[in-house]
């Protein structure tokens, strides 16, 4: 096993090379780091209808006697929600308001008051109290400096931490579409495997799984499916039928899902929290 630093060191330099180049982004107005917030919504709607997952099963197990949720990287609610019968007090935690309020309305709709707590974790994670279980759904992905956000979470949990992630990173299925576009060729890491061996390294004892999420349609028709790529890939709106003809060719359009965060080969992780 490589030391921590090296492990560290590959991680932020894996996630670094998804950086898109300034010659492309330059080319177009629009940002490509689109949020496709009513995905989320659905997500969690669904999810809340029909619990289901390896990641809910573990996290419904931690709550026996029912206790609180410390939700990190919230969303609209996916991962929480569906928890709602056992939970007696919730706290929500994302960097953008439309998710959390989006989050505060169906929490009420389950019978929980959501405590929101905008921002960044861990910055904001003085702020959050302790709670019996603490979730974090698909971020890690998103965040390069591991250590203080996983000490965070550990920190704040009296029961347990289960962490969900898709097995590779969640934008290589976009990979295909940047060398058929832009003749770009896309890194393939980090990957989950990399979590897990940084965990080990910090002595947490993680247990693991790895499951396949049944395929869902995430959009409500193929034009969302359409813009939502097409801005993820720098292109202008008159590429727009462009992407239509790739996305068709590839098979995307008869079952619309998420290329940029919905793989079907998930990794629910999981160990003891200190607080």
């Amino acid at each position: 096993m490589p030391p921590l630093s090296g492990l560290l060191g590959k991680w932020r330099d894996d996630l670094a090379g998804w950086a898109i180049p300034e010659h492309i982004t330059s080319a177009v107005t629009e940002s490509p780091w689109v949020l496709p917030r009513e995905v989320f919504a659905r997500r969690a709607d669904r999810l809340s209808r029909e619990p289901a997952g390896a990641s809910y099963d573990r996290e419904r197990a931690a709550l026996d006697p029912p206790g609180s949720v410390l939700d990190v990287g919230a969303g609209a609610g996916a991962a929480s929600l569906p928890l709602a019968s056992r939970t007696t007090a919730l706290t929500a935690v994302d960097t953008d308001d439309d998710m959390l309020a989006r989050l505060a309305g169906r929490a009420c709709g389950a019978g929980l008051e959501a405590r929101l707590l905008p921002g960044r974790w861990p910055d904001v994670a003085d702020q959050a109290g302790p709670a019996d279980l603490v979730t974090c759904h698909n971020v890690l992905y998103n965040v390069p400096d591991l250590v203080p956000f996983i000490g965070a979470l550990t920190g704040h949990a009296r029961r347990q931490v289960v962490v969900e992630l898709t097995a590779a990173h969640p934008l290589i299925s976009l990979n295909p579409l940047w060398l058929l576009f832009h003749g770009l060729e896309r890194p393939e890491g980090p990957t989950a495997d990399d979590v897990l061996a940084i965990l080990d390294t910090l002595g947490l004892r993680a247990g693991h799984t790895e499951w396949n999420r049944p395929a869902q349609a995430d959009y409500a028709t193929g034009s969302e499916l359409v813009e939502t790529t097409r801005r993820r890939l720098c292109l202008p709106p008159e590429r727009a039928r462009d992407v239509e003809a790739a996305l068709r060719e590839a098979g995307h359009l008869g079952h619309p899902r998420d290329l940029g965060t919905s793989g079907r080969s998930v990794v629910t992780i999981w160990w003891e929290g200190s607080a």
